[in-house]
């Protein structure tokens, strides 16, 4: 049976807004909704809690504060005297006004206007702490997720060349109770010889991320952030030594959820000494470390594509790909990461169709052991350096790629093309944000039924299973060609798997060509003039090889 609740502007406030968007969230969250109405004396609320015995009587008061208290004494008369404290009491009006409201014990929750949408969410599903308002903050990923969905979790990523700074830095955001997740973001020498810091070559520390160099100073991050909200911590795996570095951040910061590439931080981007072969070996006995532990797993792999040009077929390819070898390594919750605005003049309807293509094949995988959560982004390379205009694109994305209904919504800083982010820059960020999402969920058109929209999200799922089977004819002497790591980088010495930024790469290809029209990236023939369909593209590439 649903829960009840039952709610009024109380005495003569007319005001509703508050109220009604309280009764809203609650009905998403499973509840039965009676609202009173505006101006209701105190006798009528009691009558009517007696006659619904009710699981929660809303009160909303948003006028002088001084005459409040006479109709609150009333209601707290009525309690006593009819027996009504089984029925959970909420009180919502100015901070004024709440102030009055605390002075009695009547009220489980007292709302004041400073609460974000998540917070009242959390409320509605019982995740409270005392009638103060200090909150119990779910200290795993998916109990965060579940705590507020469909508010999304927000993670923001943060690291300045400075470590104190950024130890008190980490203190700060939590604080600001505006971030869930802080994502650590360490140097490059950090990264790639955390184990060997004889190699490090110290002109270089600062540069991308924050100098961690020893276990003791990943601890201090973590005993930071033990305030506020209590956020999560995560941070970048290793480039090197990659299960000593997974060993660590579990140690030290509880690492939420670990991000490991599939084809990535080798040398074919450059980032590790590894060769492709052996990398796409490790990084899957990775994502079977963290399985066989619990812990959730990201496979950062399409956007890396995408940030290097490659056209949106292969962007929906490689989104499957990561999620199809992370579920074969055993990972039973995966982070599926969309990043938006790749390339940055990408259109919001191309964009969105790019990410539902991407989201169909990825949850095809779903099952009892395996469930991925859609984690949204915006592309770094899409802000700009004008500060105001960034704030803008923040703003922009973050409304486009809430229409995949995400169940983490990582904020790229505004001032990411402009500086690193500081404390303030992050908070500033996440409230940006916060009011978009809030935006949004009260009731935004649903444009995924768009005609356009549809049609190229049809599109790119037959052109990217068209990729898929190319993979698995130049590897049909593998028991599964989709997760073996020769196959694999055969397949992107072939050109199969490629993208512009690849060219000269040993590991690569490095011919395909790719262009935007009408909003969306194709592989384009540059000499004939035309846009490649995946059919034309992927035939020229395996009839050579076969000729040869």
């Amino acid at each position: 049976m649903k829960k009840l609740i039952i709610a009024a502007a109380l005495g003569n406030d007319v005001h509703v807004a508050g109220i009604m968007n309280f009764l809203k969230l609650a009905e998403d969250q499973g509840y039965d909704t009676l609202f009173m109405g505006p101006a209701v004396a105190p006798e009528r609320i009691i009558e009517a809690a007696i006659e619904h015995s009710p699981y929660m009587v809303g009160i909303s008061y948003r006028l002088t504060p001084s005459a409040l208290k006479p109709l609150l004494d009333k209601i707290h008369s009525g309690i006593e005297r009819y027996r009504l404290k089984g029925i959970k009491w909420v009180f919502g009006g100015t901070e004024p006004t709440a102030d009055i409201a605390r002075s009695y014990d009547t009220f489980d929750r007292v709302f004041d206007g400073s609460e974000d949408m998540d917070d009242t969410i959390m409320y509605l599903k019982g995740i409270t702490g005392n009638k103060h308002g200090d909150d119990i903050y779910p200290q795993n990923l998916i109990e965060r997720i579940e705590s507020k969905y469909p508010f999304p979790i927000i993670r923001h990523h943060f690291g300045l060349p400075d470590l104190a700074a950024t130890i008190e830095g980490v203190r700060r955001i939590a604080e600001s109770k505006t971030v869930d997740v802080i994502s650590i973001a360490p140097d490059q020498n950090a990264q790639e010889h955390f184990f060997e810091p004889e190699k490090m070559d110290h002109a270089l520390d600062g540069a991308g991320g924050a100098p961690l160099r020893t276990e003791d100073d990943f601890k201090a991050l973590y005993e930071n952030s033990r305030t506020g909200n209590y956020p999560l911590l995560r941070c970048y795996s290793g480039t090197n030594d990659v299960f000593e570095m997974a060993e660590m951040l579990l140690n030290t910061i509880h690492n939420a959820w670990a991000a490991i590439p599939l084809c990535w931080y080798n040398r074919l981007d450059g980032r590790g000494p590894r060769d492709l072969i052996t990398s796409i070996k490790e990084n899957q006995q990775l994502m079977k470390w963290h399985g066989e532990r619990g812990i959730p797993v990201e496979a950062n792999e399409a956007h890396h594509w995408g940030l290097r040009d490659a056209h949106d077929a292969i962007y929906v390819t490689a989104s499957y790909l990561a999620a199809y070898n992370a579920k074969k390594m055993g990972v039973k919750q995966y982070v599926a990461q969309y990043m938006f605005n790749l390339p940055p003049n990408e259109s919001p309807g191309m964009d969105i169709a790019k990410m539902l293509a991407a989201i169909e094949l990825v949850e095809s995988l779903h099952d009892e052991n395996f469930t991925s959560y859609r984690q949204a982004r915006a592309g770094l390379a899409s802000f700009p350096t004008d500060l105001a205009m960034a704030k803008g694109q923040l703003a922009a994305s973050c409304y486009t790629a809430m229409a995949i209904r995400p169940h983490i919504y990582h904020v790229v800083g505004f001032c990411e093309a402009h500086h690193a982010a500081t404390p303030e820059d992050v908070i500033e960020s996440a409230r940006i944000a916060r009011g978009v999402i809030k935006n949004f969920l009260q009731g935004a058109p649903n444009v995924t039924y768009d005609s356009d929209i549809m049609r190229r999200k049809d599109e790119l799922i037959s052109e990217a299973q068209t990729i898929l089977d190319a993979i698995k004819a130049i590897g049909r002497n593998s028991d599964d060609p989709l997760s073996d790591p020769a196959v694999i980088a055969k397949a992107i010495k072939m050109g199969i798997l490629d993208a512009p930024h690849l060219k000269g790469n040993k590991l690569a290809k490095g011919t395909l060509t790719t262009r935007l029209i009408n909003g969306a990236l194709y592989a384009y023939d540059e000499e004939k003039g035309k846009i490649l369909t995946e059919k034309e593209r992927l035939g020229r590439i395996i009839s050579f090889a076969s000729a040869v």
